[in-house]
Parts: C-alpha cells; structure tokens; sequence
C-alpha cells in the first residue's frame, strides 16, 4: 500500500492575489489495530504541504507483550498559515487501535494580507470503540494581525477514549509586538456516538471589550485547554492534578459530561506547556495504564 498517495482533490486549489486567494493542504490518516496487538498507519493519504514522518514505536511492551502506541509526527513544511491558507487534517482510529500525534514545531498564524483574507484549519479526529487517541501539538503562535478560523471537531464513540490539548500564544510579547489587530474564531466540538458532550466558541478580538475585560480574556497573551475523556475516576484524576500540579490561579480544572477539562489563562507560554505537560504525565497512567512516554522531537 502507498501510505502516501496523493489525496484526491475535493475542491478546486489555487493561488490567487485578492480577496479570493486561496491554497489548499490536506492530510488523511488512518490507524487499525493487528491481533498482535500493534497499530499500524495504514493511510496516509495527503494533498499539498502536509506530510508524516514514518510511524514509531518507542514505548516499551506491556505486561501482554504488545508495543505501545504508534507515535507519528505531523509535519506541515511551511511551518504555519498565511492569508488563504486551508488546512484540513483527519485521523481516523479503528477498534482497540492506540496512536499518539504530535507536530516537531510550533504552528504560525503569520498576519492577514492586504487584503484581509483568512486562513482556516479543521482538524477532524474520529475515534473507535476501545481505541486511544492523544492529540498532543505543540503550541501555536498568532503573530499580530492574524485572522482566520480553527475549528476541532472530535467524535468518539462507546468505549473510546481521548487526550488532547490546543496551547496558543497570542502575539510575540518578548518581540514587543503584541497581538492588538486581527480575528481569530476558535471551535471545539466533542461528540460521543453523534451527542455533544463538549461544544465551545471563542473570538478573539483584541479591539472588543471582551479581551480586555476581568470577566474575558483580562488581557491573557497565552491560554491553554487540556481534555481527557474516558477516565474511569475523573473525580480522582482531578484531585491527583490538584496535588501534582503547582498551585496558581491561572488555571483551573473540573469535569462535565464524562469530559476533563483543565484551563490555562495567563502570559507564560513555557508555563502553560509545562502544565499541560505535567497533566498529561498525571492523566495518563489513569487513561492508558502506561507512563507518559515523551516524544523525541520534543527535545531536539
């Protein structure tokens, strides 16, 4: 099988200098489960500048003799969005596979043209019966001006579970170039078996009262959002993060709906990775039964 087939155009791609410019990438994955207990990408199907690094397994066999999740890196060449951009990443588990995907770098949301045209990403996640799916990017970066639309839509169904987080740090503080122009519209729909579990807007636009105000944004430059779902104790996964976690108001933790959601809003973009990091160490001996096991490309 050619794991990296072209995929075949779903809508015209082009390249254009007005209001209309637009250029299309897409990435299709598929894992499945082997009855020796390994999960395979068994599509990769791409269109465009997004691509995968082969599969690796660098977790250690379980007490059964089965190798750990397949770990697969996204990688997106230009390194972020420009004006026109569209994105559309799709992963898709079948029954009692397990994957964890993560990016080498952090995404860029580079500033709208001159003619203000956006850029959209969807990230489609889609999760079998008794199969494990960690979604663990690194951050995104949105330099001032950026405008365009994010949306995370996640379906799982009876018995899967999930880990995920989106780390996003608005404007290049440390450049003094924060993020005062632009409009960024974030969506997360999380759906078990078609019902919403987990649905969210947000605007970010740093002119409306909103970004500003102590009830909104309060002028946060970073925020974080991590989600587990498929813990057997979420009230005891909450209290293990309570302990485990250093104490702050900047984030905040609860669960609803069957979904674990912890919450980082402050100005620290190696603070919120760090929380993220250290919840997801917490979290996952309690989701998967194995220790967190670092991705490689996060220490190069």
């Amino acid at each position: 099988m050619n794991l990296h087939a072209p995929a075949p155009p779903d809508q015209a791609v082009g390249h254009r200098f007005d209001g209309e410019r637009r250029w299309a990438a897409s990435l299709a994955l598929a894992f499945d489960a082997r009855a020796d207990g390994h999960t395979r990408l068994v599509q990769a199907r791409h269109q465009g500048p997004l691509r995968v690094q082969r599969p690796f397994y660098p977790e250690a066999p379980d007490e059964r003799g089965w190798p750990g999740p397949c770990h697969v890196y996204l990688l997106h060449p230009p390194g972020g969005l420009v004006s026109g951009d569209e994105l559309t990443i799709e992963a898709r588990l079948a029954p009692g596979a397990q994957a964890l995907l993560t990016t080498p770098a952090a995404n860029k949301l580079y500033r709208a043209d001159s003619q203000g045209v956006r850029w959209h990403q969807h990230t489609r996640l889609g999760v079998a019966e008794d199969a494990l799916l960690e979604w663990l990017p690194q951050e995104t970066i949105a330099f001032d001006g950026s405008k365009g639309r994010q949306v995370t839509d996640i379906d799982l169904a009876a018995g899967a579970r999930c880990l995920g987080w989106e780390v996003l740090a608005l404007g290049r503080p440390a450049s003094r170039l924060p993020y005062v122009s632009g409009a960024i519209e974030q969506r997360f729909r999380l759906s078990r078996d078609g019902q919403p579990l987990w649905w969210e807007r947000q605007a970010l636009d740093p002119t409306h009262r909103r970004f500003r105000g102590a009830w909104g944004q309060g002028g946060a430059s970073v925020q974080a959002t991590l989600w587990a779902v498929g813990l057997d104790d979420a009230a005891g996964a909450i209290e293990a993060l309570r302990e485990a976690l250093p104490a702050s108001r900047e984030w905040a933790v609860t669960a609803r709906q069957g979904v674990l959601l912890l919450r980082y809003l402050g100005s620290e973009r190696n603070a919120a990775w760090s929380l993220c990091q250290r919840a997801w160490e917490v979290l996952r001996p309690r989701l998967a039964g194995r220790e967190a096991c670092l991705p490689r490309i996060w220490r190069t």
